[in-house]
């Protein structure tokens, strides 16, 4: 067992180079057991295996930085960085996060989780490195995918990074393309020889010449490397980068490791920045993911033999799969609806409406600020477009929320999937923020469904309305809860029960536990109002005034950050001090939602507990 050998990239330098592909498939396999037990990104992590180990092999790390971007394909990485005896931790409360992290290990320069940032960081930290002492000299490596290009500011780094020739790796792991047409002979011969030391020597030393002893030494040059770039461009889609101002190298195979170490170690000491291309294939090594790479890119735990999710069977609908079916249902009698996707079709419900209506659907790559832009264009010419997108990602489109459509007062829906604790992805995915973030912009209304059928009653309203609407929703199964039916209205919540001890206005997720909660302390004497809010933006000021009048003890509840959150507009809204019950101003780290929930309170005993311990104290 070669990885049990192994506890940081230094003792990978000590393997034989031709023992490295077995390392690679004992990698593969503690990936694939894992993830089996716990869930996470499999499809990616096993398509990035022997890039990782490459890597590390030909680099110096920590000392040498690597940026994964995203960082979902980074498990081989973790593995290889003495992290492997916890790695049956992986997305467990308190384990190893299923993404790099800062906190958790020095071969993480930052935490990531977010896609297209790698090559900016990169370039912040080459850019830094030159700054001071030449002594301090690191190589840094940004590793993208074809996935992380689409989005803009990826394009942003690369721009800057050609402009600034800053010396930095860019390797670009595609594994939408065929290996077949481009990593020929040929092609590698053509690699193998432009990578060489004494190429580049060659080249180097021909532009030193040219420029001090030739008096038109820069046509020369000119020809020299016209002739490289027409040689590169018969063969390799290259040339693109290299007018951003890289050298090119590739497509390698990025199963080879022989030949990517070879590569690498050639390409690695070449001044300024260097994008080195390589294919891989998701999934690799174990045929279901290789298959299926959506179904396993984030996977929930499944039987390794046939690759089937554990427990599954009579599932409750989710919140995603209510808003996917009503979704069609409007789209069939409103011709104006469109659906746009941020690269996420099959995460945020919107594949069936894809596949039912292809003219009227948009998947507009990882690229959240455009899908925003692009939707208020939409709803300009009088179509009604709604803009999937999770929670987290939709930070990303703040600005074109702001000028794009609530300053046009455009009528574009954004249905916000895994708003609140989402678990296991943790700390860069938890959807913890919108409320606050959305609740500061001007004329954006702002809803929370309270279950299933007033999310589909939302939506349907939404759709009516000629104004910038948002409707956020949890991951997690849609609550069916038995409470008197009343029509959306803007603005207007609904009085679930009413007592003078205290007042609880609950924001959609909680208002399930809020109920159990008012339950609970009507058996222990005390009887309370109760509200559901449904709107964040514009609040029912003159019912929660009303109500506040009869009272002195006022609560709210929300699964949001208290800072700048639902909580806070209320209090500000009607004039009264008022305890929020809510998440901490935070970022808040990975474990299953059921144990944060629980963790912060926010469960019908937590609820129940907190106005217990203030109502009594007083």
């Amino acid at each position: 067992m070669w990885l049990e050998k192994l506890n940081d990239p230094s003792d990978l330098k000590n393997m034989p180079l031709e023992r490295l592909p077995l390392l690679a498939k004992e990698i593969r396999q503690r990936i694939i057991e894992v993830v089996s037990e716990r869930g996470g990104h499999l499809a990616s992590s096993l398509g990035a295996v022997e890039l990782a180990i490459a890597l590390h092999y030909c680099l110096n790390t920590p000392k040498d930085k690597i940026i994964w971007d995203v960082g979902h394909q980074s498990y081989a990485h973790k593995i290889l960085t003495g992290r492997n005896k916890d790695f049956a931790t992986l997305r467990q409360y308190q384990g190893l996060s299923g993404f790099p992290s800062k906190d958790e290990s020095a071969f993480d320069p930052f935490t990531t989780g977010h896609s297209s940032t790698a090559v900016s960081l990169a370039l912040g930290l080459a850019s830094a490195r030159d700054y001071f002492s030449k002594e301090e000299y690191f190589r840094v490596a940004a590793v993208i995918g074809d996935g992380s290009i689409s989005g803009g500011l990826c394009f942003e780094g690369l721009n800057n990074a050609g402009h600034l020739k800053k010396d930095i790796m860019v390797i670009l792991n595609t594994n939408e393309l065929s290996i077949a047409p481009n990593v020929g002979a040929l092609s590698n011969y053509l690699n193998k020889l432009i990578s060489l030391p004494i190429y580049n020597r060659f080249k180097n030393s021909l532009e030193g010449f040219a420029k001090s002893r030739l008096p038109k030494g820069s046509r020369l040059i000119k020809l020299a490397n016209k002739f490289e770039e027409g040689l590169k461009g018969l063969f390799v889609p290259g040339i693109f980068f290299e007018e951003l101002g890289f050298r090119y190298f590739g497509p390698f195979d990025g199963h080879n490791l022989p030949a990517l170490i070879t590569a690498l170690k050639n390409i690695m000491d070449i001044k300024g920045p260097v994008m080195i291309h390589v294919v891989t294939k998701k999934g690799r090594g174990y045929i279901h993911a290789e298959k299926e790479p959506v179904k396993f890119h984030s996977a929930a735990p499944f039987d390794i033999a046939t690759g089937k999710s554990k427990g599954q069977g009579e599932k409750p609908k989710s919140y995603t799969d209510i808003f996917s079916d009503k979704m069609i249902e409007l789209a069939r009698t409103d011709r104006r609806i469109t659906a746009i996707t941020a690269a996420m079709p099959e995460g945020t419900g919107l594949d069936k409406f894809r596949d039912l209506y292809p003219k009227r659907f948009f998947d507009v790559g990882i690229a959240e600020g455009h899908a925003v832009c692009f939707a208020a264009g939409l709803a300009k010419e009088g179509l009604k477009p709604v803009v999937a997108v999770y929670s987290t990602f939709l930070q990303r489109a703040f600005d074109q929320i702001m000028e794009s459509v609530s300053l046009q007062k455009l009528g574009v829906i954004l249905a916000i999937d895994r708003a609140g604790i989402v678990g296991e992805d943790g700390v860069t995915h938890q959807g913890v923020f919108d409320i606050a973030f959305l609740g500061s912009i001007p004329n954006l209304i702002l809803m929370a469904p309270a279950g299933q059928s007033e999310l589909e009653g939302m939506l349907e309203f939404a759709v009516k309305l000629d104004a910038p609407v948002a409707l956020r929703y949890p991951r997690a199964a849609a609550q069916q809860l038995q409470v008197p039916s009343q029509p959306i209205e803007t603005g207007r919540a609904q009085t679930l029960s009413e007592g003078q001890d205290y007042l609880l206005i609950a924001l959609g997720t909680m208002v399930a536990p809020a109920l159990e909660a008012v339950n609970l302390l009507e058996k222990e004497g005390l009887k309370g109002t109760l509200v559901n809010a449904r709107f964040i933006r514009p609040l029912d000021e003159t019912l929660f005034k009303k109500l506040s009048l009869k009272t002195k003890f006022i609560f709210t509840a929300e699964e949001g950050v208290i800072g700048g959150g639902f909580g806070s507009a209320v209090s500000e809204a009607i004039e009264r001090p008022v305890i929020k019950i809510g998440l901490p101003f935070d970022f808040i780290s990975h474990g299953s939602r059921d144990i944060l929930l629980d963790k912060f309170g926010l469960t019908a005993p937590g609820i129940a507990d907190k106005i217990k311990s203030v109502v009594w104290q007083k």
